[in-house]
């Protein structure tokens, strides 16, 4: 690397606002301590990517910024496959081969932890658990959990206008199969007619999903305490944010269900959070991890509801980085609104990765390296760098020896986090499962409040109709006690309630359509 390359990287990576550190360039006899790269703060919600193939370096890479982003006062959510990034929570150790690193990046290195939430998904990990009713959810988010296709996603859809329109709140799983099992039923078939039809075999398909996904373990996620959003925008005493951690490993059999879950989050933060504009910092940074399952066979409007998200949320003032292994795994128009691109070694053992490799250069400004070959030739915990300066141009392309992080390398202990997840009130708020009345609980117990009312004056009209018959010896009067008897076993409680009089009056006076945002997503009662 030339003096005047030098002086170029110097240049493009001097900013007068606050910044986050990245690094130092990276020169052909290794790091070059005056010449340090990073980002500046402000840009962080103008969304970036981290990329690399396994074992390069990404998770630590996430770290050093979620660290700093925390120091700053910024909040941070980070998903967690491996379990590596937990480390965040504990001071780091000092030793001979980070100490050698630190000579030679010449980095001020001080052993610090990070104020460090720990969560899971319903009751699959170590975490406090983290829950939304389907309702909250949505079609589109839970059609792509489910993995359907455009004509299921579509049924799918009108079932939960269904449900919207007559007040049933689908808080779990079994209530959206209560709805679907009774929309296919005889006395269903009407409502289902009327909210644009849908063939018995497409309800089957989607019956059957639900049911893999509740054999997965995918039903714990569903349900009540729903999580809030808000809860991801803490800052501790002394000012710094709060790392969000959620722990995704044991959820290997249900990728599509983590993944799509953190898109809820962030649908759901963008339907509350105010308009904020070009802010000084972030009010959250949310590193999407292993981002390629998000998109992996998804519908083309769950792929225009993502591209939305991410272009219109930054003015909430919610910056997102996807990380993944090559920039072809985020879609073209997802792609194009990422400005800051912190790029690990690639690999071109095969075909594909070469082809990989020279679809991950197309992305890059153009500089005076040899990216293919830079590429393939990084070490662990080095990377190709450029990121938006505060005008909204990209920085020159900058090869980088990446900071060390300040906070444990590696995962805590699992004592550590249950010590530390039984000591938040987070885990006070959202520990315990509840089991909360749904619509159609609540209708139940009103139809057999109803339902005794009539028996009663039933009783009492064929007392007066049939006198001489009121010890019960009228002729046939026990053949229909025993067939009604007989039909109420065979009815399921729900199909009772939805056509029972009781509740075609309900549907009438009590009809309410909630408000859906872009991913079909509800907004949170408060």
């Amino acid at each position: 690397m030339t003096n005047e390359t030098l002086q170029k990287l110097k240049s493009g990576y001097t900013f007068d606002a606050q910044t986050l550190d990245l690094g130092v360039a990276l020169n052909e006899d290794g790091p070059d301590k005056d010449t340090p790269i990073s980002i500046p703060l402000s840009m962080l919600n103008r969304h970036g990517l981290v990329a690399g193939a396994t074992g390069t370096g990404k998770t630590v890479t996430l770290q050093v910024l979620a660290e700093q982003l925390s120091r700053a006062g910024v909040p941070v959510f980070a998903s967690d496959i491996k379990g590596d990034l937990s480390g965040i929570g504990a001071a780091g150790q000092a030793s001979d081969k980070l100490n050698t690193r630190l000579e030679a990046s010449g980095q001020e290195w001080k052993s610090s932890a990070n104020p460090t939430e720990f969560y899971t998904l319903g009751d699959s990990g170590l975490g406090t658990p983290l829950r939304a009713t389907v309702t909250s959810f949505g079609p589109i988010l839970l059609s792509k959990v489910l993995e359907l296709n455009d004509t299921q996603e579509s049924v799918l859809s009108l079932v939960f206008h269904y449900a919207d329109t007559a007040g049933l709140a689908l808080l779990d799983l079994s209530d959206l199969r209560a709805v679907l099992n009774f929309l296919t039923s005889d006395e269903g078939k009407a409502d289902l007619e009327d909210i644009g039809g849908a063939s018995k075999a497409t309800v089957g398909v989607i019956l059957r999903k639900i049911s893999e996904l509740s054999a997965q373990g995918g039903d714990v996620f569903f349900g009540e305490p729903e999580f809030d959003t808000a809860d991801l925008l803490r800052l501790d005493d002394n000012g710094a944010g709060i790392v969000s951690v959620l722990e995704l490993q044991k959820l290997n059999q249900s990728p599509a269900l983590f993944s799509t879950f953190l898109m809820w989050l962030l649908a759901d933060l963008f339907q509350d959070l105010p308009e904020v504009g070009d802010a000084d910092k972030p009010s959250l940074v949310f590193f999407f991890d292993e981002a390629h399952l998000l998109f992996a066979d998804a519908s083309k409007a769950f792929l225009q509801s993502v591209t939305q998200t991410v272009r219109l949320i930054r003015s909430k003032g919610v910056g997102v980085f996807f990380v993944t292994q090559t920039p072809k795994d985020v879609p073209d128009d997802v792609l194009a609104q990422l400005g800051s691109r912190i790029q690990h070694q690639l690999r071109a053992h095969t075909p594909n990765d070469a082809k990989a490799l020279k679809s991950t250069v197309q992305t890059f400004p153009k500089s005076d390296y040899d990216l293919e070959e830079l590429l393939t030739s990084l070490g662990i915990g080095e990377a190709i760098v450029t990121v938006m300066d505060p005008e909204g141009a990209p920085t020159p392309v900058a090869p980088t020896r990446m900071r060390a992080p300040e906070s444990q390398m590696g995962p805590m202990s699992e004592d550590e986090i249950k010590a530390a997840v039984a000591a938040s009130p987070q885990h006070e708020k959202y520990g315990t499962a509840i089991d909360n009345e749904s619509a159609r609980e609540i209708l139940t117990k009103r139809l057999e409040a109803g339902s005794e009312a009539h028996d009663e004056e039933q009783v009492a009209t064929d007392k007066v109709a049939f006198p001489e018959d009121s010890q019960g010896s009228r002729s046939g009067s026990g053949s229909r006690s025993s067939s009604g008897s007989k039909q109420k076993e065979d009815d399921s409680m729900f199909s009772k309630v939805v056509k029972s009089s009781a509740f075609k009056q309900f549907t009438r006076t009590a009809v309410r359509e909630i408000t859906r945002g872009i991913f079909g997503t509800s907004r949170r009662r408060r």
